[in-house]
């Protein structure tokens, strides 16, 4: 019997452990594209229902604050929603350029988990249909299974209609 190849820790790993929350990991071939509709590829990848998996879209208002929104990975984020829901004006996506510095992860290995600092963070409300969701392992090649009310009560995340309709 093979033996699973070893992956090291990431933040968002070692966060969750920290909390006590349980994950799975899920290990996927990263091709390194960074095209749409990345997470459905991920999803399909994993044999995984694209409504659990959720992607997380880093955000940014007109004074500078910062919004973590997760999506399913087939929706759109309505930002007009998303801001209602965490009593911003209005939000636009952090520039790509950015991630990093503010986040410490990567395009496509984001998790709203293990971020160089706490953002207040929103999911959509489909996330309450699952037991456990799947997110980003914060590497690329990387996702975790959380169960919904723990990955909630951990990120201390608001949940709201934000999907575009």
């Amino acid at each position: 019997m093979a033996k699973a190849p070893k992956v090291q820790k990431t933040n968002a790993m070692r966060e969750l452990e920290r909390k006590g929350v349980p994950y799975i990991l899920h290990t996927y071939e990263d091709d390194g594209v960074e095209a749409r509709g990345l997470g459905e590829a991920i999803a399909e990848q994993l044999g995984e229902d694209p409504g659990q998996g959720f992607k997380t879209l880093v955000t940014v208002s007109p004074a500078g604050n910062h919004v973590v929104c997760c999506v399913p990975v087939a929706e759109e984020l309505d930002f007009k929603a998303a801001a209602r829901a965490v009593g911003e004006k209005s939000l636009e996506m952090l520039p790509t350029k950015q991630l990093t510095a503010v986040t410490g992860y990567v395009r496509g290995g984001c998790s709203p988990i293990g971020m160089k600092r706490a953002f207040p963070t929103v999911f959509d409300e489909t996330c309450v249909l699952f037991d456990t969701v799947f997110i980003s392992g914060g590497r690329r090649g990387i996702q975790l299974e959380v169960p919904v009310e723990s990955l909630l009560s951990c990120v201390g995340a608001v949940v709201a209609d934000i999907c575009r309709a």
